[in-house]
């Protein structure tokens, strides 16, 4: 059998001043070679591992608390605990460590806890302990200078606690304290207050342990309601025994359990009530006291956990149905309480409680409680069931499928958690807003477990779109019946935009489950009837679900959306909205620049064909006329296939050459006189020479003569748009009339340095860099006779990945020009 009394949790103290549970194990005390002295070992009790390796050092400060309580510093900022799970374990090791620092064990600190000056270690030397005054009525102004004066010291604070330890001095205290109150001597009373107040400063858990036993720690409190700075005592004893009331909604048989249920409220209700205030004293002086009430509530948790009667009663009396409503709720209120208790706990204790919780039945209980009237039980019910998603949802999630096969839809758990947020009776939808969180980390992929036999994501989602998307779409079904919602009060439209919040996360995570059941059950078009709301939230919840969906760029999407012609109320919606510069006018905008961007070609085609006459007045941005270049782009490609390859041709040829060679060949490009050119022949580079000129340049011809003509008839059309609306155009034109001259010149046979189409004078306006805005960037190609010359330029590569839409909307310097 494991030894118990050697049964420990370490613990460390963390940077908020809380304490982390770093394990149980078992402790033991030896030489160890390698820290050169005896050390505290603690070996995991699951694998073995070595959860601590601690030197004792013999400067060190041990501090034993509560009994089964061990704590020092291994450095500055490095506190470090075990808890014994027995006393006799703990006064075991304790006299280990007492033993190796040369100290008697009856002492509960070992060390001074800092260090002094050497001339305070003078001083003190003479007077190894502190002496009290006689604690008398008369004497109380006396005593309360000494603590005060004692505080600033760690000695000298040291000293004070254990004379007052050792004399019994705090009960000698509180019986003047009663004096006081019966002779109702004010000046006492605050003398006491003072007094009181610096002990708790002393942090010191042996005083703490004395001023929180049952016998005296109302009196404590009764002392710190006499703050000599208010004009009026507090009155915090008559709201602890009058107002607040201990209730056992299940009775509790360990006398010990309750006594500390007891002692952690009253501790609590001193460090957040009767205390002065972190900003005013130190967070750091009351440690000790944090530490105190934090191993309390373990110890509470811990207790209740392993009282299985308790628990069981607890829960067959949540679901019996002759439990009366009044009962019901207190024991709702009583779960919900030690849930949130919980969370204080570090996470394997956390694990523990849950499991715990998991393995008594609490998803059944809650499953009973949620389908009740009493709205109050349901709000209760509704805290706990969070506290359990975010703890675990898997373990939710493999409840509610389990049930699944026994039951009807329409008591699954989850299906109540819908219809709950559905029927929230709060305007603000507060509860529903909740809820709603819930089913969003429920359906979460991203927290969805996979295992070498199952995928819990599959499982999930193909029962959730099976048993429960018909109850989440409903309300939103049916308020979409006509072209405008049956309802548009401000509750209902707060309620479907969360339907659609939920909805949009699901487009963006759910892939094929949600796709197949937006487009089987035509949710999209009775989403966009939601864009004639007289709510712009809800409105643009609409738009926003549908841009989700076309963000995807998915086909099957596309093809219903063109198929129902589901852009036509995001067209009326925007035409609706008129000259309005709002957030709808933005968003449909935005929606369509996505299109024209991505060029999504079945929906720029769509766009065009059906709703183009109603958006070719939209002249304040270029978006629209952008979809209308693109369509005529796509057709010109359908049209001439032959065309459309090749220019591939054209690309791969121009484009996929090395630059050395490329360097090369425009070298001797412009090093050739043109006399040397023959009638008839087209200059081209010597690479270039195994074309068949013949089969390159007819094409070519042809191809070049349709870009002009829409080259010009872009031009008309962009100098012919309204600048004077809202915004300017995205671009500016960069076309100028000496740009043709160039193309159809006959008399510039050759590039002289300094011209504008000169490659070779840095200086010269036709250099890169310092281009007039009246020339266009375009190099001269020299032509005699109708030949042509093509130019390759080494910056073109840069553009070689480039795709064919992309290449019909070069600007004309990044062109090569021909002319047949």
């Amino acid at each position: 059998m494991t030894d118990t009394r050697r049964r420990v949790k370490v613990y460390t103290l963390n940077e908020d001043r809380q304490w982390d549970d770093r394990g149980t194990g078992h402790v033991s005390s030896g030489y160890v070679e390698r820290l050169k002295g005896m050390s505290l070992l603690v070996r995991a009790e699951s694998d073995g591992s070595l959860l601590l390796e601690s030197k004792i050092n013999p400067n060190t400060a041990y501090q034993k608390q509560q009994d089964t309580l061990i704590v020092w510093s291994e450095a500055e900022n490095y506190d470090l605990a075990l808890s014994f799970q027995e006393k006799a374990g703990c006064d075991e090791i304790w006299e280990k460590i007492c033993q190796v620092q040369g100290k008697d064990p009856s002492v509960d600190i070992t060390q001074d806890l800092v260090d002094e000056s050497e001339e305070e270690r003078f001083d003190d030397m003479s007077s190894p302990g502190l002496e009290l005054p006689s604690c008398e009525l008369s004497r109380l102004e006396e005593i309360a200078e000494l603590v005060a004066s004692s505080l600033p010291s760690p000695l000298r604070r040291e000293k004070l606690a254990l004379a007052l330890e050792n004399e019994g001095y705090i009960k000698k205290l509180l019986e003047l304290f009663h004096v006081c109150e019966d002779l109702e001597n004010i000046e006492g009373l605050h003398h006491l207050y003072e007094i009181i107040k610096g002990i708790f400063l002393l942090n010191r858990t042996a005083l703490f342990e004395v001023m929180f036993s049952e016998e005296c720690i109302m009196d404590v409190i009764g002392c710190l309601e006499y703050d000599p700075a208010l004009s009026q005592p507090r009155k915090h004893r008559e709201f602890l025994t009058k107002t607040a009331k201990f209730k056992e909604v299940i009775p509790i048989s360990d006398p010990e359990l309750k006594q500390k249920i007891h002692q952690t409220y009253r501790v609590q209700y001193i460090q957040d009530m009767v205390l002065p205030t972190p900003s005013v004293f130190e967070e750091n002086m009351l440690s000790t006291l944090h530490s105190f009430i934090f191993f309390n509530k373990v110890e509470i948790v811990g207790m209740l956990q392993e009282d299985e009667k308790f628990l069981t009663d607890l829960f067959a009396q949540l679901t019996d149905e002759a439990t009366d409503e009044e009962k019901r709720q207190e024991l709702v209120n009583f779960l919900k309480e030690f849930c949130a208790f919980s969370q204080t706990l570090q996470p394997q204790n956390r694990d523990a409680f849950f499991k715990t919780l998991s393995n008594m039945g609490i998803l059944p209980a809650l499953e009973v409680i949620l389908g009740m009237d009493d709205t109050q039980v349901r709000s209760a019910a509704t805290d706990i069931f969070s506290y359990l998603v975010e703890y675990n949802p898997s373990m939710v999630r493999e409840f509610v499928m389990q049930e699944a096969q026994q039951n009807d839809d329409d008591i699954l758990l989850i299906n109540l958690i819908i219809e709950h947020m559905i029927c929230d009776t709060d305007p603000e939808l507060g509860g529903a807003v909740q809820l709603m969180g819930l089913l969003r980390t429920l359906v979460d992929p991203e927290n969805m477990l996979a295992t070498a036999n199952k995928t819990e994501k599959t499982e999930f989602l193909g029962f959730f779109y099976k048993h429960c998307m018909h109850v989440l779409t409903a309300p939103l079904l049916a308020n979409t019946t006509e072209e405008k919602p049956s309802k548009d009060d401000f509750q209902t439209a707060q309620l479907l935009a969360l339907v659609l919040e939920l909805l949009t996360f699901c487009v963006e995570h759910h892939t094929y489950h949600i796709k197949n059941y937006i487009i089987n059950k035509d949710i999209l078009r009775r989403v966009l009837v939601l864009m004639a709301s007289k709510h712009a939230f809800l409105a643009l919840c609409a738009l926003r679900f549908k841009r989700k969906i076309i963000g995807l760029k998915d086909e099957f999407y596309n093809r219903y959306i063109m198929k129902s012609f589901l852009f036509e109320p995001v067209v009326k919606a925007f035409l609706n909205n008129g000259s309005r510069y709002n957030l709808m006018n933005s968003a449909i905008i935005e929606m369509f620049e996505f299109i024209r961007v991505e060029d999504i070609k079945s929906l720029t085609a769509h766009v065009i064909e059906n709703y183009w006459k109603a958006l070719e007045d939209v002249d304040y941005v270029q978006t629209f006329k952008g979809l209308k270049l693109r369509f005529e782009q796509q057709r010109e490609r359908q049209d001439n296939p032959k065309l459309d390859s090749m220019r591939s041709i054209l690309r791969n040829h121009r484009y996929r050459r090395d630059a050395r060679t490329l360097e090369d060949e425009e070298e001797m490009w412009f090093n050739t006189d043109e006399d040397d050119i023959e009638d008839g022949e087209a200059v081209v580079s010597p690479s270039d020479k195994a074309k068949n000129d013949d089969d390159i340049m007819d094409p070519i011809s042809k191809f070049m003569e349709r870009k002009k003509l829409k080259e010009s008839e872009e031009k008309e059309v962009l100098l012919k748009t309204n600048l004077s609306g809202r915004q300017s155009p995205s671009f500016k034109l960069s076309l100028s009339s000496g740009t043709k001259t160039n193309l159809t010149s006959q008399s510039s046979a050759t590039n002289l340095p300094g011209s504008p189409g000169s490659p070779g004078s840095p200086g010269s306006p036709g250099s890169p860099g310092s281009v007039p805005k009246s020339t266009s960037q375009t190099a001269a190609i020299t032509t005699k006779g109708g030949l042509v010359g093509l130019v390759d330029y080494p910056d073109d590569d840069e553009d070689d990945d480039e795709d064919e839409d992309k290449e019909d909307t070069l600007p004309l310097s990044k062109k090569a020009k021909f002319e047949s």
